[in-house]
């Protein structure tokens, strides 16, 4: 049985990443096939909607739970056969590379429907997705947001050349909120009017002092400001949203919901690393497009599920825990003596409500854009059984984004598995994170009251 596997703490060293990109990847559960593959929403095959198998020696599969390892010859062949196909089309359309091994070879013609999700460079900032995935309609703040988070595309040219650009995104901002304040104001919750407009005083401020920081030539005090001014608008713009947009499913009501946000710090021990004893992640859980995944969740930190438990896959991939000792694959509830399971649950750009029960694959949306894609470095999601959608309990894992197999906006992640937060502090000492690496703690740090019908609560 292959079992499941705000800033840092006073005794942690100055760390780097250590990332192998790697072809031989595992499912993320147990008691599930070892051998599927699946394709992002720009590649579908018109042969099949399960997942394929690996083609040759290489074993690739996407996260779901970790398995036990039994496949039949016969299944694997055929599946072999099937991506061998697939690969042949993905080449012929195009497509580029994605590392697989060369001496695939083509039995059929290429399949149609290939196509790319998102022109120009995709968002890979945690904050910024998160900014991006509130559910608000206000143009105003966005015409100020999006020049404030072209800053960072600005500091990639070489020197203080790059702050001719910054200087054009910072006077492009201060005119966009010149322009629409009166049109920002009017969009906030009338409860937080207050908070919000003091808010757009300190950003209208912090764009002065960033401009000025552009004519002293200081290009080493951009970044800190464009942060902190983005944590300005990412403030309005949750001031924008009055309370929770939509219900879920009368099915799921009596679940454990994050209605809004919450915030989660883990805090983990680091074993043989001498350049890392201990760090502390902070994690965003986006309740508002995924309220049963993140309360389920929020409500298994605050019964203290993850404490103490180790890392149980790290490899180059992924880093993943939530596999319980014992025979269980997921958390048992204590009032049902069951193991509670959640729905797949995905929010698509231009719906107001999840879709719940099914891939976007399976429901023919090839072309949609998950409102959480697996764009940044430390991306949550949950792990399940590969052929059972509603299937994940406990175990999550968080994605490293230097894998060749999963570019931004179109991977063979988004629309199958379900992403409900991002780590937004320390996201990069995930790649130094090894199997048996214990979790110390999470707690919530903020936002725990947006959670209803915590079972956590319940006596037993």
């Amino acid at each position: 049985m292959f079992r499941s596997p705000n800033s840092m703490a006073a005794s942690s060293i100055s760390c780097h990443s250590h990332l192998l990109v790697t072809s031989t990847f595992k499912p993320l559960k147990r008691n599930s096939l070892i051998n599927g593959i699946s394709f992002a929403p720009a590649f579908r095959p018109q042969f099949s909607s399960r997942p394929l198998a690996p083609l040759c020696s290489s074993q690739f599969s996407p996260p779901f739970q970790l398995p036990d390892q039994k496949q039949k010859d016969g299944i694997f062949s055929l599946k072999k056969s099937a991506i061998s196909i697939a690969l042949a089309a993905w080449l012929i359309s195009g497509m580029p590379a994605l590392g697989w091994p060369g001496h695939a070879n083509a039995s059929s013609p290429a399949l149609p429907d290939v196509s790319v999700l998102i022109s120009g460079p995709p968002i890979k900032d945690p904050g910024a997705l998160l900014r991006y995935a509130l559910p608000i309609d206000n143009k105003a703040i966005r015409e100020v947001q999006k020049p404030l988070e072209d800053i960072t595309e600005s500091l990639k040219v070489a020197g203080v050349r790059a702050l001719d650009s910054v200087e054009r995104n910072v006077r492009q901002a201060s005119r966009a909120l010149k322009q629409g304040r009166t049109l920002i104001v009017s969009g906030l919750a009338k409860s937080k009017v207050e908070h919000g407009t003091e808010l757009l005083n300190k950003l209208e401020a912090g764009l002065d002092e960033l401009q000025q920081i552009v004519e002293d030539r200081n290009r080493d005090a951009v970044a800190p400001k464009q942060k902190e001014l983005l944590n300005y608008v990412g403030s309005v713009e949750e001031d924008m949203v009055d309370g929770f947009p939509y219900e879920v499913p009368e099915e799921y009501w009596n679940m454990p919901l994050l209605k809004g946000r919450a915030t989660v710090e883990m805090k983990v021990k680091v074993k043989d690393n001498p350049n890392l004893d201990e760090c502390t992640f902070r994690i965003v859980l986006d309740g508002y497009n995924a309220p049963v995944t993140a309360g389920n969740f929020v409500d298994l930190v605050e019964r203290h599920f993850y404490d103490g438990m180790e890392i149980q896959r790290a490899d180059g991939f992924v880093v993943q825990t939530g596999d319980p000792q014992g025979p269980a694959e997921g958390f048992i509830d204590p009032s049902t003596e069951k193991t509670r399971t959640i729905p797949l649950e995905i929010m698509v750009n231009g719906e107001k409500v999840p879709f719940y029960g099914a891939t976007l694959e399976e429901l023919g949306l090839y072309k949609a854009q998950t409102r959480l894609p697996f764009n940044a470095f430390g991306t949550m999601a949950m792990a399940r059984d590969e052929f059972e959608n509603n299937s994940a309990s406990s175990q999550v894992f968080w994605l490293l984004k230097e894998s060749e197999l999963t570019p931004s906006n179109a991977n063979i992640l988004d629309g199958r598995y379900a992403v409900f937060g991002y780590v937004t502090e320390n996201e990069d000492y995930l790649a130094d994170l090894k199997v048996g690496d214990v979790i110390e703690s999470m707690r919530v740090v903020s936002g725990l009251d947006n959670l209803v019908n915590p079972s956590y609560k319940i006596a037993g």
